[in-house]
């Protein structure tokens, strides 16, 4: 049961800063692309690498609690493959096939990197 609240809590804080970055990215660089999701996963991509290294490593006694709040939880609930998708199909039905194609590649290769750059950093640490 406490996995679960940790799971739970972790991502209601992931979800409300996903939407309150996202958001405001938006407002920077406007809607013609799906910048705020793609920041946001980056980002995301980024922490779960970092994180992940650093529980592994260092924090045997506490992984698992901090694996359900952390990676679960609240990097679950921050990023989101979902609007990734939506945002994506959104740009083929309006006939956007570069921006979409853009936005699968530049999600894919950028997430992946960032993941291992996190990895790499984390090992650092």
């Amino acid at each position: 049961m406490d996995k679960i609240l940790l799971i739970g809590f972790g991502s209601a804080i992931g979800g409300v800063l996903r939407y309150l970055l996202s958001t405001n990215v938006y407002k920077l660089a406007g809607h013609s692309f799906p910048y705020g999701t793609l920041v946001v996963n980056c980002i995301g991509a980024f922490l779960v690498g970092l994180i992940f290294i650093i529980l592994l490593e260092r924090f045997n006694g506490f992984a698992e609690q901090l694996r359900a709040f952390l990676i679960i939880g609240f990097l679950g609930g921050f990023t989101t493959f979902s609007a990734f998708s939506i945002e994506t199909i959104n740009l083929l039905e309006n006939g956007e096939l570069t921006r979409s194609m853009i936005n699968v590649f530049a999600s894919v290769l950028l997430c992946l990197s960032l993941t291992w750059l996190g990895i790499l950093l984390g090992r650092q640490l």
